[in-house]
């Protein structure tokens, strides 16, 4: 149950930050956000406020941002069709009744000659005893359309997402991943307060009990300051050393209370698997690194550790798409589950940690320009910048639902291995 909670709360955090990040930049650009969503499928709860829905759904597998213009189920009036309308007190229509007009006897029925809802605001049309006397209508611009008892707020053009500069729809677009590296950042400097930052010195921390650091006799404060006669200044180039030496004699000098003494130490050979997902065999004595408390350090630590995770990250993907690395070492959702079972078994801190990784994880491959991503929709953004001119909506459209199919086998192969990997 533990775990269970503990997803929820990473899963619910990552995606409420990176769909917070979107609709906020949409609404400071003035774009009319419909709906602010967590996870797909049906509702389990919503509420709406300030013009917005805001819904948690069944499927806990992402989340989104819907943006007025970006909207194929809109209900669309034209010539011919009969409607009902209802005003406000400064006599603009305030409702756009398309079906089961009987339940407002109040409304007034037209059917309609001639309606823009993007530009000008306005709907023409005849009552249906009078065919002669064409009658004009203004629109409020927080009109609605009522169908099936449901109403859908119209969208002026000013306030579609196609209306803004290429400026403000990429920055719309880029906001989700920048808060996934925002967050991670905060995370980590949430850590750095907590519990200190690593000393970046080869300085011993807490020796587990039962292992070759403390057979050796190393101690907590213990600096390792040389390993077979190569001078060691950092923790990188001491769990280096330690990790190519699995099962060999390292005769190590340390600074200890200001002394320095001998001591020998063996690595204990434990299994691990390399970039592309071979097993491998590396040295572990046992020993995790001191930290160290100060403000400064901490928000230092907060911004290089995101820099370094994302330096990795980036890597491992170059290897993927170049197939250095096997698609078989990618993880989905069933992964992810259990890797956090994993993490929470270690501790409040560890999961911290761990939804900070997967925080610039979901933020990077978000900027990947594949269809249905954001990095995809940026891309967009920027060959219309280049041509001067939009790419037609329709084959736009079509490549996102390409991409987003790719994508949706993608998540298929990816949590079959998960489940294959389970029952190894």
């Amino acid at each position: 149950m533990t775990t269970v909670l503990a997803f929820i709360f990473m899963f619910g955090l990552l995606v409420f930050v990176h769909e917070w990040g979107h609709m906020i930049f949409a609404k400071r650009a003035g774009m009319l956000v419909r709906e602010f969503a967590i996870g797909f499928g049906p509702k389990v709860l919503s509420f709406t406020r300030n013009e917005t829905l805001y819904t948690i759904r069944l499927i806990p597998a992402g989340g989104y941002v819907r943006v007025a213009g970006e909207d194929p189920e809109i209900i669309e009036i034209k010539p011919g069709h009969h409607i009902a309308l209802t005003f406000n007190r400064e006599g603009k229509v305030d409702k756009i009744i398309v079906n089961n007009k009987s339940k407002y006897p109040e409304a007034r029925v037209i059917e309609v000659e001639q309606v823009d809802l993007d530009h000008q605001l306005f709907i023409e049309g005849y009552e249906l005893d009078d065919d002669e006397t064409k009658l004009r209508f203004e629109v409020d611009r927080k009109a609605f359309f009522v169908m099936d008892e449901k109403e859908t707020q119209i969208a002026p053009y000013d306030r579609q997402f196609a209306s803004k500069t290429a400026g403000q729809r990429a920055m719309q677009l880029f906001a989700g991943p920048l808060m996934n590296f925002i967050l991670a950042i905060v995370l980590f400097i949430i850590l750095g307060l907590v519990q200190g930052v690593p000393a970046e010195e080869a300085k011993m921390g807490e020796i587990l009990p039962d292992t070759a650091a403390e057979e050796a006799g190393l101690m907590a404060n213990d600096e390792v300051i040389e390993i077979e006669g190569n001078s060691i200044s950092t923790w990188q180039e001491f769990t280096s050393i330690v990790q190519q030496n699995p099962g060999e004699e390292l005769n190590m000098t340390i600074l200890r209370d200001g002394q320095e003494e001998s001591v020998t130490v063996i690595p204990e050979e434990v299994e691990a698997v390399d970039q592309k997902g071979e097993p491998i065999s590396i040295g572990k004595i046992g020993v995790y690194a001191a930290y160290e408390k100060s403000i400064l350090g901490t928000l230092q630590y907060g911004f290089q550790q995101t820099y370094e995770i994302t330096k990795l990250v980036i890597t491992n993907l170059l290897m993927l798409i170049t197939g250095q690395i096997p698609i078989d070492v990618l993880s989905g959702p069933v992964g992810i589950y259990d890797a956090t079972d994993q993490v929470v078994q270690t501790g409040f801190m560890s999961l911290i940690m761990w939804t900070a990784m997967l925080s610039v994880n979901l933020g990077i491959v978000n900027l990947v320009p594949l269809p249905a991503l954001d990095g995809g929709r940026l891309l967009f953004v920027g060959i219309e910048k280049l041509r001067g001119k939009p790419i037609p909506p329709e084959k736009e459209g079509i490549f996102h639902f390409v991409g987003f199919a790719f994508l949706m086998l993608l998540m298929l192969v990816v949590t079959w291995n998960d489940i294959q990997r389970l029952f190894l």
